[in-house]
């Protein structure tokens, strides 16, 4: 414990009673948008490496029949940019007011320096703090809530909370397992210390780093910078995943960040309006909904048209339905995500 704690040898609780985390604070979503590419690619053009899948068969186990693919000239940092200035239109507040830009991407343009960098760049406010965080398909909610502690302990104001996928430049359109799920996509929100608006409760995170094998990439690192004799060992630098251990671990994350969720804000499963999960399966999710008590019609669900598009797609299905008028004053929305790591988020929104 730092010295300013004492005064001659007395714990002074009132620095203490200041450093201390206060769980009921919230902070203001003031604004949120998204981006999608133009390109639908769809079940079909997909299925043409796989003669022996039908559509049907497709959408039964994923939920998915299309999603976006960036153009070859297309990058993430390009749809965070629209996604931001969404986010700020509707929010009502100019890029001058903006502290810091977060940033959550597990494939940003490029490794140096942080795409938050650019996308401060590119935003005209080039002097804020800017980062970029990976926790795979939760690295929107895991943002937010690096956020609202920045908000709380006064290192920033007002922040943007962004994230960017373009999944089609790593996904293997010959894997079975994970050529149909993703997609690319950008969403954003605008975070204040504002009264009124939005109110960002506390988000739980965690995870289960035994499931580390579960989802991964393993090229494109430290140990494995490039492929090695003549390109052979590409399919490293693809996403790669083991179907039947995730669908398993995700059902029960997903439904213990409700339920943690849930308990930490003293409310029950009637009390919710909706859910905005991580979009990452169909199947997957109508299984949460049934072991949580939540009837699946009060889950955003934008996996059909945008399919997985990992830390973006929370922030996607909140732009859409945002955009659509879905919500109203003081509906209460549960988020909640389970990405590769394996991470875990959840946490509540009072609209």
């Amino acid at each position: 414990m730092s010295r300013g704690c004492w005064r001659s040898g007395r714990l002074n609780f009132q620095t203490l009673n200041f450093l201390r985390l206060n769980t009921t604070d919230t902070v203001c979503i003031a604004g949120v948008g998204h981006a999608a590419p133009a390109k639908i690619q769809a079940n079909s053009e997909i299925l043409k490496a796989f003669p022996h899948r039908t559509e049907d068969e497709m959408v039964r186990l994923t939920g998915i029949r299309e999603r976006r693919y960036a153009a070859d000239d297309e990058s993430a940092t390009d749809l965070a940019v629209i996604a931001v200035q969404h986010a700020l239109g509707q929010a009502g507040m100019k890029t001058s007011e903006i502290d810091g830009i977060i940033m959550a991407t597990l494939i940003p343009d490029q490794p140096v320096p942080a795409a938050a960098s650019d996308l401060a760049r590119r935003l005209g406010i080039p002097r804020v703090l800017a980062f970029d965080l990976n926790a795979a398909c939760s690295g929107w909610l895991y943002a937010l809530e690096v956020g609202r502690s920045f908000i709380l302990a006064g290192t920033a104001r007002n922040l943007i909370v962004v994230t960017a996928e373009l999944l089609s430049r790593i996904t293997n359109p010959q894997d079975h397992e994970t050529a149909f799920l993703f997609g690319d996509g950008a969403g954003a929100a605008i975070l204040t210390g504002g009264a009124g608006g939005h109110r960002l409760h506390r988000m739980g995170l965690g995870g289960d780093a035994d499931q580390f094998e579960a989802i991964q990439r393993t090229g494109g690192g430290a140990r494995m910078p490039w492929p090695v004799g003549g390109g052979g060992q590409i399919e490293h630098f693809y996403l790669q995943m083991n179907g039947t251990s995730v669908f398993k671990h995700a059902v029960i994350g997903f439904a213990e960040q409700v339920e943690q969720t849930l308990a930490r804000e003293n409310l029950k499963p009637e009390d919710i309006a909706w859910v905005v999960p991580h979009q990452a399966n169909e199947r997957i999710l109508k299984a949460v909904s049934k072991r949580v008590g939540i009837p699946y019609d009060k889950f955003v669900m934008t996996i059909s048209k945008y399919g997985n598009t990992s830390a973006a797609s929370v922030s996607m299905a909140l732009g859409w339905a945002a955009e659509e008028g879905i919500f109203a004053d003081g509906d209460k929305i549960i988020f909640c995500s389970v990405g590769a790591g394996l991470t875990f988020a959840g946490g509540l929104l009072v609209w």
